[in-house]
């Protein structure tokens, strides 16, 4: 699981166990909230009955009587009220009226008239002076059943005259109780859906970083040459730069280990030859043609060392670089006529044909030096591996927004085991013409120049013969840190 889900799923568990719990406690407290409400009400209506009883006290409460006449058409009334969600038809009202002993004197049903209700605590409480209410289910299982009964004092005088109750079933209570359950839960769910959205946001937030600097690391174990991401975090920029120095460091001492352990096998022929021959030249009497022949071994290993040594400089000068210092706009095309006219005397050695083909737009920001040195090494190779009479071909053309150059020879192809190999340092296939090896770093520099212009360079061997190197360059290469290399 990553990082970013795990940091959303427990954002999103500790944002919901919040919400529940907190719904849970505020729908607990909806229920007697709203008896509550309504038990004032109820209190008010109780105390206003109790003042119109008291004046019909005199006259009694039979079944005929003002006061029960008034009541009894109050509970026939049908009613039209839309009140939120419910919709009110009929009175739901209990009342009674009992006396200073707490018997029954008047009760909606009819049939509890004369029953003694001194010990509910409504007509107890009240008769003793006390505020009185009680709430009593008809059914003990059913909680649905419950009354809420509020009783209020009737005077005569100052005398206290008996006890009116208002009873009110809970069950009128429940659909507005339902309807504030739905309504904090619909909330609740937006509530919950937008910590969603905001932990997969911080999750992104966070995450987004890490996740960039993973990814420089691998491509940083794969053999990519990038430059460390630029993170807005203090923490994380800290261990990007400190990946960076070790990486370099890393890089550094197999570089080095590298190109010590190469160039000590790629000097041990030349420095033999030239050991050789003087220790031949010291014997004392060695014929004229011998001596010639001897020095000119000892000038030809010696400009073969010299040209180890620059190229190896050169490289090395290239492969540290991350990106380049500075671009101007030249043209590829012009730059490859001029090297094409450079190499015009070593190709009639060969008698070999140069022939340039390019595309009317050609231009491109990059390091002029940089790209006469790829092509003039392109040509070297090309010129190396060719038979004699044959044809080399410098072809440049557009795919924006890329430029791609193509050199192809007519020499022999390369075999399959060393497709691989051909841009590795100091790797070189023998010359079809039975001359040395080179140093093997031409194809290596081409590939460092291409990879500063965000660029690639690759190598086929042609179905009608020959090879063809090509080098695709990126029209607009930035100069900077932060831009990683395609290749």
């Amino acid at each position: 699981m990553s990082l970013s889900t795990r940091l959303l799923l427990g954002w999103f568990v500790i944002a919901g166990l919040a919400t529940v719990l907190f719904l849970n406690s505020i729908l607990n407290q909806v229920p007697s909230s709203v008896r509550q409400a309504s038990e004032e009400v109820m209190v008010d209506s109780a105390n206003l009955l109790a003042e119109i009883a008291e004046q019909h006290w005199q006259q009694g409460f039979a079944a005929d009587s003002p006061f029960a006449t008034a009541i009894n058409r109050y509970l026939a009334r049908e009613l039209d009220a839309q009140i939120w969600s419910r919709h009110k038809t009929r009175s739901e009202l209990v009342i009674y009226l009992t006396d200073i002993n707490g018997s029954v004197l008047y009760h909606t049903d009819p049939q509890q008239i004369g029953e003694d209700y001194s010990q509910w605590r409504d007509v107890s409480l009240t008769l003793r002076g006390e505020y009185g209410a009680r709430t009593t289910r008809i059914d003990p299982e059913d909680d649905t059943s419950s009354l809420m009964y509020i009783a209020a004092p009737v005077y005569q005088g100052n005398q206290l005259a008996g006890v009116l109750t208002l009873a009110k079933p809970n069950a009128s209570l429940h659909p507005f109780i339902t309807l504030a359950h739905g309504y904090f839960w619909q909330r609740g769910g937006v509530i919950l859906f937008g910590a969603l959205l905001l932990g997969a946001g911080m999750a992104f937030w966070l995450t987004r970083s890490v996740r960039r600097l993973v990814d420089y690391v691998e491509r940083v174990r794969h053999g990519e040459r990038v430059s460390p991401p630029q993170l807005a975090d203090k923490e994380l920029a800290r261990l990007a730069a400190a990946t960076e120095a070790m990486r370099r460091e890393i890089d550094g001492k197999a570089y080095v280990e590298q190109y010590v352990h190469t160039l000590t096998h790629e000097m041990k022929s030349p420095l033999s030859a030239i050991r050789g021959a003087a220790e031949l030249l010291q014997e004392g009497d060695v014929p004229a043609p011998m001596r010639e022949r001897f020095l000119a071994n000892i000038d030809s290993e010696s400009s073969r060392l010299q040209r180890l040594v620059d190229r190896l400089l050169s490289l090395a000068g290239v492969e540290k670089r991350q990106t380049l210092e500075q671009t101007e706009l030249v043209e590829l095309a012009e730059i490859a006529a001029l090297e094409l006219e450079a190499k015009r005397p070593l190709a009639e050695r060969k008698n070999l044909t140069l022939q340039l083909d390019s595309c009317a737009d050609s231009s491109l920001a990059g390091d002029r030096f940089l790209l006469e040195q790829a092509i003039s090494n392109l040509l070297d190779n090309a010129i190396e591996f060719s038979l004699p009479d044959g044809t080399i071909t410098l072809q440049i053309s557009s795919s924006a927004p890329a430029l791609s150059l193509r050199v192809r020879n007519d020499g022999p192809a390369v075999p399959d085991y060393a497709l691989d190999r051909v841009f590795e340092r100091f790797y070189s296939l023998p010359r079809p013409d039975g001359q040395r090896k080179s140093t093997g770093l031409g194809l290596s520099f081409v590939r460092e120049i291409a990879r500063l212009h965000h660029g690639r360079v690759s190598l086929r061997n042609r179905a009608e013969g020959g090879v063809e190197v090509e080098m695709q360059l990126d029209r607009e290469a930035q100069t900077g840190e932060g831009h990683p290399s395609p290749v």
